[in-house]
């Protein structure tokens, strides 16, 4: 278990957050929520050991075993993707080699030394069995299957991949590890949606402790089971998820105002005391008395959801024709693939975009997404066929290279005004800064000083301050804070523009598109409205837990045999004397016991059958997903994959009712002797 307690920091003359108190116990699955630059990152890394706090402390065991993925990855890559996985469980590699050595060394070795060597080998090949060395392999597959690589995918250079895989292999390398802590800076930010249902899975039958931070509130609601608030330099825990973690803060506003309010007719009673009697002698003692109780008072300050929130402001948009964007019959691609001939990316596409219509497009990374949106802006040619915008069509594009193109020197009015160019008509810059959440001194901070959801915020407020009617959103979500989620959710249902927007936030999906352009196996399909079984393939509803809960154990009241007479039937009556009934009774009553006893020994053996060849099963799964083959083919991967995950979970239901039968029976047979 990981305890903080009294956690403080502060940034020059700014307190970040001060008292904060975290518990961290295997299965605890807590997500860090707060506005952009109070804290969130600093106090994952305090834990994990990368800042200091100016106050407070981090206590676990010594042989705690901590995970991290933060936002930005420092990394230097030298292997393939599943080496750089593998690399990750650093024990179990150790004991590979430990065990090839030993191999080597048996072969050339005679008499006591032989034996020694042989005492070894067993000692080390049974750790690296107990540690799942032989399947480790397989479960990398697996895990990076479930994220969305391919089996050519796995055994490329890692350090040739984008920074978005790159961070896929990370998660999936913590995945391996299973640390007795995950801590996960933003985790949904590189994946599709997909992915991200895959993840939520996984982190739903976490064994150890999780500590998140997320945007995602579909995620928060699948996965958190607590939520931590860090606003105004405090930090509240509220029980549950997302949905219950809103009700309970409004609940605790609404008790914060009614004390304040309290507080302030009792502060306002004192001080017309004081006013009233402050030169009177006779009154001389009550009146200072009064004066340092209110020194001494500790004043109740209630947040102010306009303080949790930003407004971004969209300029009304000149009109364009009713046909934005169509695409007829067209084959989407590059012309110079690596063959010497054409990439088809996309077939026979048709796509008609009408004014004023607002469209996301969903799909796993890699399946098109971003040629598509190449195709319909005009940067990229269809191999075939015909993409056209409409007339009178101006497009405003957002994407996260804008946020990697700031210039970090640069102070946000600086960097905002090089950005824009020319000012907007009747508008000033500050003022359109202000309403991205800049005001005051925030727009003389430094770039480079900012968090990487305000970095964020800068680049859309580049982007959005000027009017267009065509807006494409690339993932504008990565790194916002929940409240910049909400106005930016609110913005696009109000703005009157025609919006394609790419984004693996279900929420944000759900709230503002009207229609679904599933973009997948090289195929576009547009879907009227937002079905739920589109945006989340894996068929499980958000905010829902997989059905791994383990079933009560089999009551042993349920296996005795009633000692009561028959209906019907009349109780024996005690002729020839008390303690011939007495003998009746203890005979009746062994025999119940070795009735239980025999009962309980048929369902200890019956439950360890059925956990053997579940656990056969199992292995036999794994060593599927061992082969590099399966891979090639996504449905069957899936398909085995969720197999896989059924069979794993039904191998522990079993073991723990045969632990649970054992016990039973050793119950029934100390009570039988």
């Amino acid at each position: 278990m990981l305890t903080v307690s009294g956690l403080t920091k502060s940034h020059g003359a700014r307190v970040l957050f001060r008292d904060v108190t975290i518990r961290l116990s295997p299965g605890r699955r807590v997500a860090l929520i707060g506005g952009n630059g109070v804290g969130k990152t600093t106090i994952c890394e305090i834990l994990v050991g990368l800042q200091e706090p100016d106050a407070g402390e981090v206590s676990h065991p010594n042989d705690y075993r901590i995970g991290y993925l933060p936002q930005e990855l420092m990394e230097a890559w030298h292997g393939t993707v599943l080496e750089e996985v593998l690399r990750g469980s650093g024990d179990v590699l150790g004991l590979e080699t430990e065990l090839r050595r030993l191999e080597e060394a048996v072969a050339d070795a005679q008499g006591d030394e032989l034996d020694q060597l042989l005492e070894a080998y067993g000692v080390a090949q049974s750790r690296f069995e107990a540690l799942g060395g032989y399947q480790l392999e397989a479960e990398a597959r697996r895990i990076l299957g479930g994220l969305g690589f391919t089996t050519e995918d796995m055994d490329r250079p890692l350090k040739e991949m984008s920074g978005g895989w790159q961070m896929r292999a990370m998660l999936a390398r913590l995945l391996l590890q299973q640390p007795d802590l995950l801590v996960l800076d933003e985790p949904t930010n590189h994946l599709d949606v997909d992915s991200v249902a895959w993840l939520e899975q996984q982190l739903q039958a976490w064994p150890g402790a999780l500590l998140f931070v997320s945007h995602d509130r579909d995620f928060i609601d699948a996965v958190a089971e607590r939520c931590l608030e860090i606003a105004f330099g405090t930090a509240q825990e509220y029980v549950g998820g997302f949905a219950e973690f809103l009700v309970a803060r409004e609940e605790r506003l609404a008790i914060l105002e009614a004390t304040a309010a309290r507080q302030a007719k009792e502060v306002a009673r004192v001080e017309q005391f004081i006013d009233r009697f402050r030169y009177k002698a006779t009154k001389a003692r009550q009146v200072q008395s009064r004066i340092k109780a209110l020194s001494r008072l500790e004043q109740i300050e209630v947040p102010k959801m306009a303080d949790l929130k930003l407004r971004f402001a969209f300029p009304d948009p000149p009109r364009s024709a009713r046909v934005v964007v169509e695409i007829d019959n067209a084959d989407i691609g590059y012309p110079d693939g690596a063959d010497g001939g054409p990439d088809l990316v996309l077939a026979g596409v048709n796509l008609v975009v009408e004014r004023g219509q607002k469209l996301a497009l969903i799909g796993p990374n890699g399946a098109g997404k971003s040629t598509l949106l190449k195709t319909i802006m005009g940067q990229l040619a269809p191999l075939s066929g015909r993409a056209v915008l409409g007339a009178n069509v101006d497009v405003a594009y957002f994407a996260q290279h804008q946020v990697d193109a700031l210039d970090m020197s640069k102070t946000v009015e600086q960097e905002f005004r090089w950005g824009v160019g020319e000012q907007p008509k009747n508008r000033n810059l500050r003022t359109v800064l202000g309403s991205f959440g800049f005001s005051g001194d925030a727009v003389d901070r430094k770039v480079g000083d900012l968090s990487g959801g305000e970095r964020t915020r800068l680049a859309l407020a580049e982007v959005m301050c000027n009017p267009v009617n065509l807006l494409v959103l690339d993932e504008p979500t990565n790194h916002l804070d929940l409240p910049s989620c909400d106005l930016l959710e609110d913005a696009l249902r109000a703005y009157p523009g025609t919006v394609l927007l790419v984004s693996h936030d279900r929420y944000l999906i759900r709230n503002t598109a009207e229609r679904l352009v599933e973009v997948r196996n090289g195929r576009v399909v547009q879907h009227l409205g937002v079905d739920e079984a589109v945006l989340s393939p894996t068929g499980a509803a958000p905010g829902t837990a997989s059905p791994s809960g383990r079933p009560p154990a089999a009551s042993a009241a349920r296996n005795q045999s009633s000692t009561r007479p028959a209906a019907g039937k009349p109780a024996a009556r005690p002729v020839g004397g008390v303690r011939k009934a007495q003998r009746r009774e203890e005979a009746e009553a062994r025999n119940s016991k070795s009735r239980n006893t025999r009962e309980a020994r048929k369902r200890v053996d019956r439950l360890e059958r059925q956990a053997n060849q579940a656990e056969e099963e199992l292995k036999v799964l794994e060593q599927r997903l061992a082969d590099p083959e399966v891979y090639a083919d996504k449905a069957l991967m899936n398909e085995l994959i969720d197999a896989h995950d059924k069979a794993q979970a039904r191998t522990t239901r079993l073991l723990e009712e045969w632990e649970q039968a054992v016990h039973e029976l050793e119950h029934h047979q100390a009570t039988t002797g």
